[in-house]
């Protein structure tokens, strides 16, 4: 057990300004169904950034970080449930906690976790209401899901899984976010077949998971659409039959080009811009099916033509994520049996102490694939 007066490091956010200050804070305690995490590794997503740049609402000061994967150091008081887990394990983290209680999660959809939005995404706190962090003076300290950029966090044992050995647990870390949205997106909300066609325009961190998780699903061709050649030559290796720089290229037509004249199944708007959206859904077949996973700048906005999304038979749906407690262990056997390669999707490693540097050149766009933050 982990004394709660003892201090650990964190990447806090607080003040008016996009960076991150590391310092000390208390060790959190887990209480019933939550555990007490020593963290391995934090993925830097796309989605802290846009908390840090104030284009999400969150509250400040707070602790980011949501794709974690660590060793379950202590089990919460009352704790009844364990969902076989143990002290000891080495568990992966999806960045979507179930509560395990709202209407939503007894019918299975713990993507759409009514607690989870209302208390931790609005509010930067548990279900409870109450934060399991705090700054050295007692005082409030929001968490962004289990709060991953720290040595230790409070997760919900809803949102875990046990990490098998065969898999690296630092590169691993990226399976709660990035692989995570991925399978939503295409297993769940896109309906992804074997012999269907996809694209995915903006190949980044979940662009690239979502290549990846497609190519497993048996899709072809498989499009990865780009503005940077060596996004799109990474998302080659990982999974895409063809690419097309988007800046030298009419993608419509590329893509029509490859799909002898249809467009695909399933686009994936990967990038949450206006003109990314238009551009997926421009490439759709008749019936076909965008699913825009991407988050937005504030209260942007894309215009979508009326009359063929009705004369075709488009559909167009959102994808936050996966069902946690059912998916994120699909998930864990997808990267175990090769069909997620985590080792090559991470392409850079950072310590804690350099996590504000990791976060400014991924909004410098220098980062292909997904850049991780170890503990040391």
């Amino acid at each position: 057990m982990v004394d709660a007066q003892r201090m650990m490091r964190a990447a806090v956010l607080r003040g008016d300004a996009a960076a991150l200050e590391v310092m000390d804070i208390p060790v959190p305690v887990a209480r019933a169904g939550e555990a007490l995490v020593k963290i391995i590794a934090c993925g830097v997503c796309h989605t802290d950034l846009h908390v840090m740049k104030g284009e999400v609402a969150f509250p400040r000061p707070a602790v980011l970080g949501h794709e974690i994967t660590g060793t379950i150091v202590s089990l919460g008081e009352g704790t009844t449930d364990t969902r076989g887990l143990s002290v000891g394990d080495t568990v992966v983290g999806a960045f979507i906690m179930p509560c395990t209680e709202c209407r939503y999660c007894l019918q299975g959809r713990d993507d759409m976790c009514e607690n989870f939005f209302a208390q931790n995404r609005l509010r930067g706190t548990l279900y409870d209401g109450e934060s399991r962090l705090s700054l050295d003076d007692g005082s409030f300290l929001a968490m962004y899901s289990m709060g991953g950029l720290a040595e230790y966090s409070v997760v919900p044992l809803s949102a875990l899984a046990p990490l098998p050995e065969s898999l690296d647990p630092v590169t691993s870390s990226v399976l709660g976010c990035a692989a995570f949205t991925a399978y939503g997106a295409v297993r769940r909300a896109g309906a992804l077949i074997e012999g269907q066609s996809a694209a995915v325009v903006a190949v980044g961190g979940i662009g690239s998971g979502v290549i990846q998780v497609a190519a497993a699903a048996g899709a072809y061709p498989v499009i990865a659409i780009d503005v940077a050649d060596d996004k799109l030559d990474a998302a080659l290796a990982l999974g895409a039959t063809h690419a097309v720089n988007s800046r030298e290229n009419d993608v419509a037509a590329a893509v029509r080009e490859i799909t002898d004249g249809r467009g695909v199944d399933v686009a994936f708007e990967a990038l949450g811009r206006p003109e990314t959206f238009r551009q997926a859904v421009s490439l759709l077949a008749d019936g076909g099916r965008m699913v825009a996973i991407g988050i937005a700048a504030g209260n942007a906005t894309a215009e979508v033509e009326i009359t063929p999304l009705v004369r075709r038979g488009y559909t167009i749906t959102g994808s936050f994520g996966a069902r946690t407690r059912e998916d994120l262990p699909a998930v864990v056997d997808l990267a175990a049996n090769g069909g997620f390669d985590a080792d090559r999707l991470v392409t850079r490693r950072y310590a804690l102490a350099d996590v504000d540097e990791a976060f400014q050149a991924l909004a410098r766009g220098e980062i292909t694939g997904r850049a991780v933050i170890v503990m040391g």
